[in-house]
């Protein structure tokens, strides 16, 4: 991120725009929606430029910039649409101590003006690095069709009213409390009886989250999928969007953890096979812990929590301990690695089935049914077998497998550096990890890419 976003304080500060054609009435636009003293130097303004100054909404100076013009200023905005007059007058607001943005120059430009739907006071900002002027607008008429005119007026409403909501506790209370108002109660209000109905109803709705009985917390056990934030689901999304702490395993990726609320907790359980791991009883005695500080408890497991991932256990302990519990299924890293290859778990005329298995467990390398995953036309999706590689090939060969059984490893599926190591089972590495694939990674039993697997069978056609 070249660019922070932030929003400056500007009422009763000076910004000065120097310029007077249409690149400067095109800023004069959104500055005038501001608090901000607008000084403007042009030597030709547009008629409008003119009449906003009779009306005093702008200082009009009709000549060019000098020295001094830009002191005290917080923001100046060169838009003579001139290279080399641009270059001047920056080149002053800098010495004068002003952020600088040239119009059109973003080399050059010490900020950059957002995209900007305005329901003031609630304003949405929308930024591309100055790459994608267009796309910025895409998003800015998709965002304003979906936010309503009357937002403005709840949020201006809303404002007013924040000393009053300090008598509920911080947290929950209070977010429910305007969650209620934003959502339900207010925009109702509104349509019913304009602003006064609102603020008499304001009221009234305060008093009644006053005397609600406090909400026992509880856990939502979900799965974040594959990594991608896109393959998220939407009662995913909304879970984590209300969560006040988040229980998190390590193969969550970041870009997953950026969707949960500013202020939640996120505390990282990550464990790792045969490695440093946090106990899946303090784990427990977490998720228990905090739902019964009354808190919105999300326990995020990549993948699906269902699946290799101890959730009957983590069930259990909230259940004895009383709390209210659901589960939100997530994409299996089995689904997502299998379309990263081109590939379906089962077909007619190969398997009617899939195994799923680990390749450890609690006591250490997993043991299976090797004669029966040996067949051939067997297929299986193997979890955390990076480092039980060679257990697994030993296993299989020793019961019979085809050694050139086909045997697929997907790293990071779905991520951006996903990678994908097509091989045999007679030459599959003895430690994945050792092999360079660091990241969470599946491996598939007689599953080839399609690709590969295409080539294969046009080799084998050629040398019959």
């Amino acid at each position: 991120m070249k660019h922070f976003p932030i929003f400056l304080a500007v009422e009763g500060r000076r910004i000065v725009l120097s310029g007077g054609g249409d690149a400067a009435l095109a800023k004069l636009r959104l500055l005038l929606k501001t608090e901000a003293h607008l000084t403007v130097f042009a030597t030709a303004p547009a008629p409008e430029i003119e009449g906003w100054a009779a009306d005093n909404r702008l200082r009009l100076v009709r000549r060019a910039m000098v020295p001094g013009d830009t002191l005290c200023a917080t923001l100046f905005y060169a838009a003579d649409e001139d290279q080399t007059e641009d270059a001047r007058t920056s080149q002053i607001a800098r010495a004068d101590g002003a952020l600088v943005n040239i119009v059109d120059n973003l080399a050059d430009s010490q900020f950059i003006t957002p995209a900007i739907v305005d329901r003031d006071p609630v304003t949405v900002a929308i930024g591309t690095e100055g790459a994608a002027p267009v796309l910025a607008r895409a998003i800015k008429a998709e965002i304003e069709a979906r936010l309503p005119v009357t937002l403005g007026a709840l949020a201006r409403i809303g404002k007013a009213f924040r000393k009053a909501v300090v008598v509920l506790p911080m947290g929950r209370r209070r977010r429910d409390f305007w969650a209620d108002y934003y959502f339900q109660t207010g925009p109702r209000a509104l349509d019913q009886g304009g602003e006064d109905h609102v603020k008499d109803v304001l009221q009234r709705l305060l008093r009644k989250h006053e005397n609600t009985v406090v909400r026992q917390g509880r856990v939502a056990f979900v799965g974040a999928g594959p990594g991608d934030p896109e393959l998220l689901t939407l009662k995913a999304r909304n879970a984590l969007d209300g969560a006040d702490v988040v229980i998190h395993d390590r193969l969550v990726t970041s870009e997953i953890l950026e969707l949960a609320r500013r202020e939640a907790i996120l505390i990282d359980a990550g464990k790792e096979g045969f490695g440093p791991s946090m106990s899946q009883s303090d784990i427990n005695a977490l998720i228990v812990e905090h739902a019964r500080n009354g808190a919105h408890v999300v326990r995020l497991k990549g993948g699906d929590p269902t699946v290799f991932g101890r959730l009957d256990e983590e069930i259990d302990a909230v259940s004895e301990a009383g709390i209210d519990w659901h589960v939100v299924p997530g994409i299996t890293a089995a689904s997502a690695s299998v379309a990263a290859i081109g590939q379906s778990l089962t077909k007619r005329g190969r398997n009617g089935a899939v195994r799923f298995v680990t390749g450890h467990d609690m006591k250490g390398f997993a043991d299976h049914d090797w004669r029966t995953l040996a067949r051939p036309g067997e297929v299986a999706a193997i979890y955390m077998g990076k480092k039980s590689a060679r257990f697994i090939q030993g296993r299989l060969i020793m019961h019979g497998a085809d050694r050139t059984t086909p045997v697929t490893v997907i790293e990071n599926a779905s991520r951006p550096d996903q990678r994908v190591l097509s091989t045999t089972l007679d030459r599959l590495p003895a430690d994945l990890a050792e092999a360079g694939l660091t990241g969470p990674a599946l491996t598939f039993l007689g599953l080839a890419p399609r690709a590969a697997e295409a080539a294969l069978v046009q080799s084998k056609q050629e040398l019959a």
